[in-house]
């Protein structure tokens, strides 16, 4: 019996995992555990931990973690996320842990994991993402990892200019963009009541992250980002929370402030939960913000996306994304350009780099029947003596 524990800390990267664990759960020979942290055990971020269950699944360890608004409580964070982690995976003795991105909680998982030796998947290695110190964490979780599955062929080029052995990266495309392209989305009277409103208006929907390296305070920015949305009074605005990541609390204290004062033309949800943010996708007019969904996932929909600042650059985009300034002038000009008639059909035959038509099975195949003896040992490839 093979046992994977599937790490996760958020409501996004579970989204994207959870049909991962499914179909590795079906897999003769093969357990699958989960270790929940981070903003699943948090209710002040909508009880997360409830969609895993939902799904199906019961985790077998739970690593709390503390809260705060700083780098240095985030730095804390890390800490006791590793302690934590370190002895659940040691319980556990898995054969191999899945992670996905490039979170703080998951830089700490996969320490304890390889002082555990315990060899991990790596699901987004190889992207860039400038504007946030995520994209530090993505590559040195990547360091950390025996087993890599990339969102496309440049991103799996650079982990090899990093040293990983090329058999051992598979260009797998974009879990996320696999899941939309094969769910069944909820019918319209199922998601309005599930919501609470009616979609009988044009709609946007917003998520606005902290860019952790831009120096600017981040509610100041989502500020700009609302003042531009309240030009399209005739647009009702879902409005969602962002990730805990420092400097959040004053997006929240915001946003909160606006959804009170705008309650007829705004809902504002901590978490939509995978099912019901893509069965929104079909519904919307486009997505606004600075999240990595709009440039992964949101092209697939064929809907616009307006992305904002800093936070996304370095990743490679469709079509379908407009990339605007901090400003509300900006993020105004680009809202407006998304909603013309012809920027709407270029977003709709917009060809998604992230996509792939069998991501899902590549990836399960590849964990499945990994050799996980084998990976707890890494060679660095060297690309000036070695040979792709």
């Amino acid at each position: 019996m093979s046992e994977i524990v599937i790490a996760t800390g958020t409501r996004a990267d579970w989204g994207l995992l959870s049909p991962l664990a499914r179909a590795l759960a079906h897999v003769p020979g093969t357990k699958v555990r989960i270790l929940a942290t981070n903003m699943h055990l948090m209710p002040e971020f909508g009880n997360t931990i409830a969609e895993i269950e939902a799904d199906g699944f019961r985790p077998d360890a739970l690593v709390p973690m503390p809260g705060g608004d700083s780098a240095l409580e985030r730095a804390v964070a890390m800490a006791v996320c590793l302690e934590g982690a370190a002895r659940e995976l040691a319980r556990m003795t898995p054969d191999m842990i899945v992670i996905l991105g490039d979170r703080y909680e998951m830089l700490a998982i996969a320490s304890a994991a390889t002082m555990l030796g315990i060899p991990i998947a790596h699901l987004h290695g190889g992207e860039l993402s400038y504007g946030a110190i995520d994209d530090n964490i993505r590559h040195a979780i990547s360091k950390l990892s025996a087993l890599h599955f990339t969102s496309t062929e440049n991103a799996r080029r650079r982990l090899i200019a990093m040293g990983e052995q090329p058999h051992r990266v598979i260009d797998t495309g974009a879990i996320g963009v696999w899941n939309f392209c094969n769910f069944t989305p909820m019918d319209r009277s199922e998601l309005e009541n599930s919501l609470g409103i009616e979609l009988d208006r044009p709609t946007l929907l917003a998520t606005f992250h902290p860019a952790t390296l831009d120096p600017a305070d981040p509610a100041d920015r989502c500020r700009a980002m609302l003042d531009a949305i309240d030009s399209f009074p005739g647009h009702r605005l879902v409005l969602t929370y962002p990730n805990n990541d420092p400097r959040s609390e004053g997006i929240i204290r915001l946003i909160k402030t606006y959804a009170a004062e705008n309650p007829d033309r705004v809902l504002l949800i901590p978490s939509l939960g995978l099912r019901r943010y893509q069965s929104l996708l079909k519904y919307v007019d486009a997505v606004i913000g600075n999240s990595s969904s709009g440039i992964l996932e949101v092209p697939s929909a064929g809907i616009p996306t307006v992305n904002i600042g800093i936070r996304q650059d370095g990743r490679e985009r469709a079509p379908s994304v407009i990339d605007c300034g901090d400003s509300a002038d900006d993020i105004r000009s680009a809202i407006a350009l998304a909603l013309t008639p012809e920027f709407r059909a270029k977003a709709a035959r917009a060809e998604n780099p992230y996509y792939k038509p069998d991501t899902l099975k590549l990836m399960t195949d590849a964990i499945a029947g990994a050799d996980t003896q084998a990976l707890k040992t890494k060679k660095f490839h060297d690309s000036c003596t070695d040979r792709l």
